[in-house]
C-alpha cells in the first residue's frame, strides 16, 4: 500500500504528458478516412501570412477554389478522394512555388507545407486501405481547380492558391 500514492502520481503525470502533444489536434472525417490534424497550427501559420500572401495576388476576379466549383457541395463519399487530391495539389504545385523575399513568410509556408505533407501521407494510407474512389462530380470539380490554376502563370497561381487556403480549411472544418 505504501507505493500506491507514488504509482497514482506517476500514472497521472503519464496521462497528462500524453495529452500535451495532441493539444489542437482534431480528427477529420473524409468519407471512410479518419485523419488527425493540427488545424490550430495550420490556421495560426496561415493567419500570420495571409495579408502578405493575398497582397501579392494581382488577379482578384478569379478564384481557384471557390464558386461556382465549390468544395462545399462535394458528397460525403467523395471527401476522402478529393481531399487527398487537394493535399497533393498543394504539396506538389502550390507550396513549391511560394517563395518570397521575407524569411518569416517562407518559414510559415514551410511549416504549413510540412503539416500538409504529413496529413497527405496519413490520408493516402487510409485511402489505400479503404479503396476511396472519386465520383464523377468531385473529379470534375478537381479538374476545374487544376484548369483555374494552370490558366495562370506558376507563381501567380501558387500565391493565389495559398491565399485561398482558408477556403479549403473552412471546408475541412465544416465537413469534420
Amino acid at each position: 500500500m505504501r507505493g500506491s500514492p507514488l504509482f497514482l502520481c506517476l500514472f497521472s503525470m503519464s496521462c497528462w504528458m500524453n495529452l500535451i502533444p495532441t493539444a489542437g489536434v482534431k480528427i477529420f472525417h473524409f468519407g471512410a478516412c479518419r485523419v488527425p490534424m493540427s488545424m490550430t497550427e495550420i490556421r495560426a501559420g496561415f493567419t500570420a501570412i495571409k495579408a502578405n500572401i493575398q497582397s501579392r495576388d494581382p488577379i482578384r476576379t478569379l478564384s481557384i477554389l471557390s464558386h461556382p466549383h465549390s468544395l462545399h457541395k462535394v458528397k460525403s463519399s467523395d471527401r476522402c478522394c478529393i481531399t487527398y487530391q487537394l493535399f497533393t495539389f498543394y504539396v506538389d504545385k502550390v507550396f513549391k512555388h511560394c517563395r518570397t523575399e521575407d524569411s518569416f513568410v517562407n518559414r510559415k509556408i514551410s511549416s504549413i507545407a510540412n503539416s500538409f505533407l504529413s496529413t497527405r501521407r496519413k490520408l493516402g494510407q487510409c485511402r489505400e486501405q479503404n479503396n476511396c474512389m472519386c465520383g464523377e462530380e468531385s473529379t470534375e470539380k478537381f479538374k476545374q481547380i487544376l484548369a483555374n490554376y494552370e490558366g495562370l502563370n506558376v507563381t501567380s497561381a501558387a500565391m493565389k492558391s495559398l491565399g485561398e487556403l482558408d477556403i479549403l480549411l473552412d471546408w475541412m472544418e465544416k465537413s469534420r
